[in-house]
């Protein structure tokens, strides 16, 4: 049983982070935060209009402040954008401060599930599916590094049950530990 204070969900863009774990959260009783929705409240802009106005990487130095100042508290459920975890830095906020959970998702199943969705930079491109597979290639070995829980977010059913099939997991593997107090 790994005891940390907080619980982080990683994974590929349409592996349900987001909805899974605002489940999760209200069945665990704790504050949900969604890294991307902290980063254009900060700013007031959209992920979209953030990439394009300073880049991947002014966004990228966005999501890790963000990151930072959320990780440092206790008792919370963070949803992260994909790429989060392409800073070696990012990386180590989330082993160190929280029980990870890697929400999986096959491409087949992110091209089904963002079929609608304009508002991701990264898939501005024309190939949807040989970009995701690009995505994949880098960032799986990455997810898998640091994931204390690898969980397909597909074939299980609705959102909530893979939810509440997560916190029963998560009943035998986190336990929850409270900040430091100096």
């Amino acid at each position: 049983m790994k005891s940390a204070p907080n619980l982080f969900l990683i994974g590929p863009m349409g592996a349900g982070k987001t909805t899974v774990g605002r489940h999760l959260a209200a069945l665990l009783g704790l504050p949900f935060h969604d890294l991307d929705r902290e980063i254009e409240a900060c700013t007031g802009a959209s992920v979209f209009t953030v990439f394009d106005i300073e880049g991947e990487d002014g966004f990228r130095e966005r999501e890790s402040r963000a990151l930072r100042r959320l990780a440092a508290g206790s008792g919370i459920v963070l949803a992260t954008g994909g790429g989060a975890v392409l800073r070696e830095e990012n990386r180590t906020i989330l082993r160190e401060r929280g029980f990870v959970v890697w929400l999986d998702a096959t491409v087949d199943v992110q091209v089904a599930r963002l079929a609608r969705d304009r508002q991701r930079p990264l898939l501005a491109g024309a190939d949807r599916r040989e970009r995701l597979e690009q995505l994949a290639a880098a960032r799986d070995p990455l997810y898998a590094g640091i994931a204390d829980l690898h969980v397909p977010s597909h074939g299980i059913g609705s959102s909530v049950r893979l939810a509440r099939e997560l916190a029963g997991e998560l009943a035998t593997g986190w336990q929850r530990r409270a900040a430091h107090v100096a």
